[in-house]
């Protein structure tokens, strides 16, 4: 499954070091977990090839509180894609081993 949203980039306020994320949708994410309950890792992640801009990675997707998924934005991807806080990001997610 693929699937492609936008979002606003954001600082994840519990840590001190700068770790920034993509919030994917709610509709999205309950798609998400739906179609890989069977198959979810620690935490409840998700394995992911994802793309923003040219730049694509593979990492893990993981549900917040509300059950929305969150992706990490690497520093490598954020300064390749110029991203930065408050910004807006468009990402593509192609999950793994579902």
């Amino acid at each position: 499954m693929e699937i492609e949203f936008e979002s606003v980039v954001f600082r994840w306020a519990a840590r001190t070091e700068v770790l920034l994320f993509a919030d994917v949708p709610e509709e999205l994410s309950e798609d998400i977990r739906e179609l890989t309950a069977p198959f979810a890792r620690g935490f409840g992640s998700v394995r992911v090839e994802a793309t923003v801009g040219a730049t694509t990675w593979r990492t893990s997707i993981f549900p917040n509180s509300s059950g929305r998924y969150w992706l990490p934005l690497k520093r490598a991807v954020r300064e390749a894609e110029g991203l930065v806080e408050h910004g807006p990001v468009t990402a593509r997610l192609r999950l793994l081993d579902v």
